[in-house]
C-alpha cells in the first residue's frame, strides 16, 4: 500500500508513509472485508458510512503538517482508521461521530490495537469543540457546502483545516491554513465523501 498506492502518488511526508504502514488497517473494517482491507478504495463499514480509500487518508494526514505537538480535532470518525493514524502523528486526537454506533466501534478498534492518544465523543461535529480549542489541526471528513466558520475559528494560528468541499457535482479536498484573521486556501484533489450533518452543515434528510 504505502509503495504502490501512496509513494506512487505524491505523499512524500515520511512520518504519514510509517504511520500508515503502523496502523493495521483491517482492523477497522468488517471481518467480510478484511480480504479488501488495502485495496485501492473506500469500503462500507456500517450506518451508511464508509471508510476512505488508504490515499485519501494519508493526503489529509500529510496536508494537516503536524510536527507531533498538537492536539488534533477530528470531524467524523467513522471506523476510527483515520484517528489512529493521526495518533502516530500527533500528540492527542479528539474525535466527534456523530454515530453512536460507529463511536462505539472505532473505540473498541481503537482499544484493540493499543492506540491510547484518541478520545471519540458522540455528537455533531459540525460545531466542533470550542472549549476544547483553540486545535493544531482540524481534519473534517465529510463533505461541507462551505469550509464552516465555527470550525475555522477553532484553529490555531498558522495551522490548517483540511475538508472536502461541495464543487459541483463533487467535492474538492481544499486546505486551509489560518494568518490571523485570513485562512490561505490550497485545493488538493477531487474527491466524495458522505455530507457532513449538523447546525453547521447540511440539514438531516
Amino acid at each position: 500500500m504505502v509503495k504502490r498506492q501512496l509513494r506512487r502518488r505524491g505523499i512524500e511526508s515520511e512520518p504519514v508513509l510509517t504511520a500508515m504502514a503502523s496502523v493495521p488497517r483491517e482492523a477497522f473494517v468488517p471481518e467480510d472485508s478484511r480480504g479488501s482491507a488495502y485495496a485501492d478504495g473506500a469500503l462500507p463499514i456500517g450506518d451508511g458510512q464508509t471508510i476512505s480509500q488508504p490515499w485519501i487518508v494519508a493526503a489529509i494526514c500529510q496536508a494537516l503538517d503536524l510536527d507531533g505537538s498538537e492536539t488534533v480535532l477530528e470531524i467524523g470518525t467513522g471506523s476510527g482508521y483515520s484517528a489512529a493514524v493521526l495518533a502516530h502523528l500527533a500528540a492527542r486526537v479528539i474525535s466527534i461521530e456523530r454515530s453512536e454506533q460507529l463511536a462505539d466501534g472505532a473505540r473498541r478498534a481503537l482499544a484493540a490495537i493499543g492506540s491510547d492518544r484518541v478520545e471519540v465523543i458522540v455528537g455533531d461535529g459540525s460545531v466542533g469543540l470550542a472549549d476544547r480549542g483553540p486545535f493544531g489541526g482540524i481534519a473534517v471528513h465529510a463533505a461541507v457546502p462551505a469550509p464552516p466558520a465555527v470550525l475555522l475559528g477553532q484553529l490555531a494560528e498558522g495551522k490548517v483545516l483540511v475538508a472536502p468541499v461541495a464543487a459541483g457535482y463533487g467535492e474538492t479536498l481544499t486546505t486551509f491554513r489560518r494568518a490571523g484573521n485570513d485562512f490561505e486556501s490550497q485545493a488538493i484533489c477531487a474527491c466524495r465523501f458522505v455530507p457532513l450533518i449538523g447546525a453547521e452543515g447540511y440539514p438531516q434528510s
